[in-house]
């Protein structure tokens, strides 16, 4: 996998549990308010770690951290996020994936392997405003597709939507939420 950043331990990305949380480089979006602009279209300029390096520092701490989060960019981008995902589930850790949603096929082959136990997913905007708050045309279906995985699957999920003032209104707020009903979380 590409690791373009390595938080050793955080306290927040996984609601709960302390972790340890990797950044992988590239996304499919162009999100005006993105705050991981520089692993989104530099990724190539930022630090590199190895898968071997990560797993290294995982094992040595599994008796004070039992979790893993996989943020981005967007890590459905990333060809071996299968086999990785198996690798630290191996190890007895908790794994969260942070998704941007545009990607359920993957998500689907995900939740098919058994590795997840906690899913993120940002909701960008209501489908009207989607291309504006993504930075490009998204198919919304398949971020339909992405919410009725979740709402149909045993694992724990979050939708999150950022609050952009100027590009979001409340309007938008509540037509995300109606989009979301039946949802666990």
């Amino acid at each position: 996998m590409e690791i373009r950043g390595f938080q050793k331990t955080s306290l927040v990305d996984y609601p709960g549990e302390i972790c340890s949380t990797i950044f992988v480089g590239g996304c499919n979006l162009r999100c005006p308010f993105c705050f991981n602009r520089d692993l989104v279209l530099d990724p190539d300029n930022q630090p590199s770690y190895s898968e071997e390096e990560v797993f290294a520092f995982l094992k040595k701490r599994l008796n004070i951290q039992g979790a893993l989060c996989i943020t981005g960019g967007e890590p459905s981008l990333q060809k071996d996020l299968a086999s990785f995902l198996a690798r630290a589930k191996a190890l007895g850790l908790k794994i969260k994936l942070d998704t941007n949603g545009t990607f359920p096929q993957v998500l689907g082959e995900l939740l098919e392997g058994g590795n997840l136990d906690y899913i993120a997913v940002d909701i960008k905007a209501p489908a009207q405003k989607y291309a504006q708050l993504a930075g490009k045309e998204v198919d919304y279906g398949k971020v339909a597709r992405t919410i009725s995985l979740l709402k149909n699957s045993s694992v724990k999920y979050e939708f999150r939507t950022k609050v952009v003032p100027g590009l979001l209104e409340r309007v938008d707020l509540v037509e995300i939420a109606k989009g979301l009903q039946g949802s666990r979380q």
